[in-house]
């Protein structure tokens, strides 16, 4: 992990093992073939995908539903 890129796969959800509170503060952002997304929940450059919220759905732990998208991403700090 370096201080000029993002890891590979970073998540929002801190029970996830790849939840990092510091990388999340910095501020990361997010393309999905070429479409910047603000709505991320957790994201993996080298396998090519991200987990997107489904509308306002939630399940029965109280945590948004998610689709997988997979396609380009790119991934970089906001600060």
């Amino acid at each position: 992990m370096t201080d000029t890129a993002p890891p590979d796969r970073l998540s929002n959800n801190p029970r996830s093992p790849h939840y990092n509170e510091a990388m999340l503060e910095r501020g990361i952002g997010i393309r999905v073939n070429g479409v910047e997304r603000t709505n991320v929940e957790e994201y993996c450059i080298s396998e090519g995908w991200v987990r997107l919220p489904v509308g306002k759905a939630l399940d029965r732990h109280g945590n948004p539903m998610t689709m997988k998208m997979q396609g380009t991403i790119e991934a970089w700090f906001l600060t």
